[in-house]
């Protein structure tokens, strides 16, 4: 579905935002740039669900919140976000789903909760793996290859996308990430394609179900050139590009909202709560 059929996107104003000043193409170097440069600019969070209620997925809500506002979001908001300044590019992208792996004892028993994009590159035969709503130190930095069993190193983080046994006509793909010997799984997917309107029963699942975690405690998340920064309810965890963990307890909602304020580049709607 393209998006720049819907209302005008202002490529300027995102690009800008993220920090992106080359010429830009509908060419790989471009998309691997582009995807990089949104991941270290538009922090993550989850704000609104904590406020009681889903975050708009309308693309000039989402230009109004993460380009002009000091705020982040979701992988529902990140990747509709990219998807828009990807299609305003000129690459085709198709919008996908899946199930985020980490802490999972089976993939497939968690719902479909995490979405990601299918880019399509001109003269390309090759389609490429998209994700700028991961959040954690685990998550893609730039696109890679819809190849299985192949390893893909970026700076220092190695990934690999893998076939899972899964009954039914479509296979399951699963991206993992190396972690000290061995290989952690992140988010599984297949490759049945979304509308955006499917992604809005999911996101408002996501950000209003009771046993979601993201309606019950903050989660923060900033990718930076040289460590990755998380706040977990009140806990700020550091990890450094060598994989080394650091864990402080902030003192209370005051210093939560510096945090959020001052490392991550998030203001703070007033009457948030911070405290879970």
């Amino acid at each position: 579905m393209s998006y720049e059929k819907q209302f005008d996107f202002d490529i300027t104003a995102y690009l800008h935002r993220i920090g992106w000043r080359a010429e830009p193409a509908a060419d790989l170097a471009t998309l691997r740039g582009v995807h990089r440069a949104h991941l270290l600019s538009i922090p993550f969070e989850n704000l609104d669900a904590l406020r009681g209620t889903a975050p708009s997925l309308e693309v000039d809500d989402l230009v109004a919140k993460l380009v002009h506002g000091r705020r982040g979001g979701y992988c529902f908001e990140q990747n509709t976000l990219l998807a828009a300044a990807l299609e305003a590019l000129g690459f085709e992208v198709t919008l996908l789903t899946g199930w985020v792996a980490l802490g999972a004892e089976e993939l497939t028993s968690r719902p479909r909760s995490h979405q990601l994009l299918l880019v399509g590159v001109p003269g390309d035969p090759e389609h490429h793996l998209a994700d700028v709503g991961f959040g954690a130190a685990g998550g893609l930095l730039e696109p890679v290859p819809l190849v299985a069993d192949v390893e893909f190193r970026t700076d220092r983080r190695l990934h690999r996308l893998v076939h899972a046994p899964r009954p039914g006509p479509l296979p399951l793909w699963q991206l993992e990430a190396r972690t000290g010997d061995s290989w952690q799984p992140q988010v599984g997917f297949t490759l049945e394609p979304f509308e955006p309107v499917h992604m809005v029963t999911q996101n408002w699942y996501v950000a209003t179900h009771p046993r979601s975690p993201f309606a019950q405690r903050l989660y923060a998340q900033r990718t930076l050139a040289d460590h990755h920064l998380a706040v977990d309810g009140r806990q700020l965890v550091e990890t450094g590009a060598d994989g080394t963990v650091s864990v402080r307890e902030l003192a209370d909602e005051a210093e939560v909202r510096l945090v959020l304020d001052e490392r991550f580049g998030i203001a703070v709607p007033e009457g948030t709560p911070l405290s879970g």
